[in-house]
């Protein structure tokens, strides 16, 4: 039986997993939407989940079906034993846009994922169309402890949503995984894989972020052929989290312009007007509950390899965020009717 398409602006939190198989290793893909002009395709960093894009998700969702990809090693996807490289998780996402027929999809992606992201549009010019968050690694800065002081800088402006979400996400991928991909990261020259890329990239950071300095994302804006930079205020590493709406309408308004031709790559803030509350709308005692009610299924899920169970914990805790959203939108309605009146 057919669907029913999301009406205009309506925020789907039906969500669908799948898995793209190369061999014995896959990539876990995790969908909201099924109608919309063009697709995302978000690729998170490395030890995190596809749940870091969890806020960010629906926002694009108005626009067109959102792809989140979990990469082997993370998020409970087994890996093949052997530390993979930044160009083998490219060819994986490549097959995942194969497989899936995604036609020019809007690839995102988050600090290890810009690596990911940049070496495949580097090898596909076909790709029209890139978004890279808080891209790694700055070659000025590629020592294992500088990272590791710049991470906890940036830490220390995430909101507690992120914190733990991470925290979590690493317990999931282990040490022994994280250090063998973590030198990989660390090697990977993107600085030479930028000159080659055609697509049409957006770059953002946040105020916060050490670990994507200023000045590292200007040298950025100057490597690419077809760029635009943007800053986000009070914001850090995870910012497409803590300023989904702000991160969603850019990435929007990016795949609706036409490329670049001026060579105009300044860094731009956002309008501190426009920026938004940074944390997640405060649910309900029932939301709440509801929420760990579907993160607990998730993991057990995650756990017992059922993607049916975890694409059902994975839509359970959608509409909990989804009613918190509601209601807070609600209440901003009541607040400024009352102010009217």
């Amino acid at each position: 039986m057919e669907r029913e398409r999301e009406s205009p602006g309506r925020t789907s939190t039906d969500v669908t997993v799948r898995r793209v198989r190369a061999g014995k290793t896959f990539v876990r893909v995790n969908t909201i939407g099924t109608s919309g002009d063009r697709p995302f395709l978000l690729v998170p960093g490395i030890g995190v989940s596809s749940d870091y894009f969890e806020r960010l998700a629906p926002n694009l969702n108005r626009f067109g079906p959102v792809h989140a990809v979990d990469l082997p090693g993370f998020a409970g996807v087994p890996h093949p034993g052997r530390a993979m490289s930044i160009r083998e998780y490219a060819n994986l996402l490549g097959r995942v846009i194969d497989e899936l027929e995604l036609d020019d999809p809007v690839i995102v992606g988050h600090s290890m994922g810009t690596q990911v992201v940049t070496d495949l549009a580097a090898r596909r010019p076909g790709l029209s169309t890139i978004v890279l968050i808080g891209p790694v690694v700055n070659p000025a800065e590629r020592r294992v402890l500088t990272q590791a002081a710049r991470f906890l800088q940036a830490s220390w402006f995430e909101p507690g949503r992120v914190k733990a979400l991470a925290i979590g996400a690493y317990a999931v991928c282990g040490f022994r995984w994280f250090s063998r991909i973590l030198p990989r990261m660390m090697r990977f020259p993107i600085e030479q894989a930028l000159p080659h890329v055609r697509a049409h990239t957006l770059v953002i950071r946040g105020e916060h972020d050490y670990v994507a300095p200023r000045d590292w994302v200007e040298r950025i804006g100057e490597l690419l052929p077809s760029a635009r930079l943007w800053e986000i205020p009070g914001a850090a590493h995870s910012v497409m989290h803590a300023h989904a709406p702000e991160v969603a309408r850019l990435c929007v308004e990016h795949a609706e312009q036409p490329v670049l031709g001026d060579g105009d790559v300044r860094l731009r803030h956002f309008p501190d007007e426009d920026i938004e509350e940074g944390t997640a709308p405060k649910p309900s005692f029932s939301d709440a509950v509801k929420a760990l009610r579907a993160r607990f299924r998730e993991t057990i899920a995650v756990a017992q390899d059922d993607d049916a169970a975890l694409a059902a914990a994975k839509t359970e805790h959608a509409e909990a965020m989804q009613s918190a959203h509601d209601r807070a939108v609600a209440d901003q309605n009541d607040a400024e009717k009352n102010e009217n009146d």
